[in-house]
């Protein structure tokens, strides 16, 4: 009876925790809906004027330019369209491409999950390597070098990375012409699906990749590292020795397993603050994704398409936020219970 009632106890706490959560999260779905819509808007710079690319064209031209996407009404009618029709779906007219905002973003998706991905799962599972294998071999030469190394990555800027990586990749230093393409998503006339055409897209994807592999493989082997240095130090960790377990197996089974609850919420949390890195990157390599997108909105400036962009990248970020707290209340007992 009193197990039942602990149940039923622990099932409305998490319930009630996940409410809370997802009212959380459509609150802050909500202010940036808000702070969208502003952020773009005290910028210096008048698209209208921007898109004729005359500095000869009437002013009265420019006004009916300006009239045409909405950009003479009152600000606070300008919001109010803005909220209801991304309320309905519709994000709007590129004022550069001059199509659905959806349709341009769609296009552009793809590149950037590829890219984000790969990296994700390459930076994921080496750094963790990397840290679990620094930590139960602290003080040897591969602690040291591995350390050093991810202290230098993690503090190196993400497009100065990608900068040299092309220079010595792409570009080529003195004689040596560089083996991988300088950027794109593929070469003019492949067939993308064809066997070629796919390790065409894998040689323009690797450098890229690379930059943001290495970029977030520091910061996971740091967080493991520290993370299972932590764990060695605990008392069932000797418990799990003095019953005669070999060290493989202590690592594997208890001293594993309980340091990975950090370094997994990190993944997770990262899943949405990596696309603010493929930004730099994407523009680097000129890959055309998202973050290549935003960049070319930012200089028009197209307001619709940045709102949609930064609106997919603010949610993102939320859902990796709210995905990873409740991941963490699944691993640990101790969070669900209290």
């Amino acid at each position: 009876m009193a197990t039942a009632a602990s149940r039923s106890f622990s099932l409305t706490v998490g319930h009630r925790r996940l409410g809370g959560k997802l009212v959380g999260a459509l609150l802050s779905l909500a202010f940036v809906l808000v702070f969208n819509f502003f952020l773009f808007r005290v910028r210096p710079g008048d698209p209208a004027k921007n898109l004729t690319r005359n500095r000869l064209v009437p002013a009265e031209q420019v006004q009916v330019l300006r009239e045409s996407f909405g950009l003479g009404k009152p600000l606070p009618q300008q919001f109010a369209t803005y909220v209801r029709d991304t309320l309905r779906g519709d994000l709007g007219i590129s004022y550069k491409f001059r199509r659905p905002v959806s349709e341009v973003i769609a296009q552009r998706i793809w590149p950037t999950v590829l890219l984000l991905g790969v990296s994700t799962m390459l930076s994921t599972v080496i750094g963790l390597w990397i840290g679990i294998r620094g930590a139960w071999r602290r003080g040897s030469v591969f602690d040291r070098v591995s350390l050093g190394s991810a202290l230098a990555l993690y503090a190196m800027p993400e497009f100065w990375l990608g900068i040299l990586l092309l220079i010595a990749f792409g570009v080529g230093v003195g004689p040596f012409p560089g083996p991988f393409p300088t950027g794109g998503l593929s070469s003019p006339d492949t067939e993308l699906a064809s066997l070629a055409g796919i390790l065409d897209v894998a040689r323009h994807l690797f450098l890229p990749c690379l930059t943001l592999t290495l970029a977030y493989l520091a910061e996971y082997a740091l967080v493991m590292r520290s993370s299972l240095l932590d764990e060695m130090g605990q008392d069932y960790l000797v418990t799990a020795r003095a019953k005669g377990l070999r060290d493989a197996l202590v690592l594997r089974r208890h001293a594993v397993p309980n340091a990975l609850l950090p370094t997994a919420t990190l993944v997770f949390l990262n899943l949405g603050f990596i696309v603010s890195g493929a930004i730099t990157i994407e523009t680097v390599y000129s890959w055309p994704g998202l973050g290549l997108l935003s960049y070319e909105a930012l200089r028009t400036p197209d307001y619709p398409l940045l709102q949609g962009v930064f609106l997919l990248f603010s949610a993102g970020v939320i859902v990796a936020n709210l995905f990873a707290d409740m991941l963490y209340s699944l691993l640990d007992p101790r969070v669900r219970s209290g």
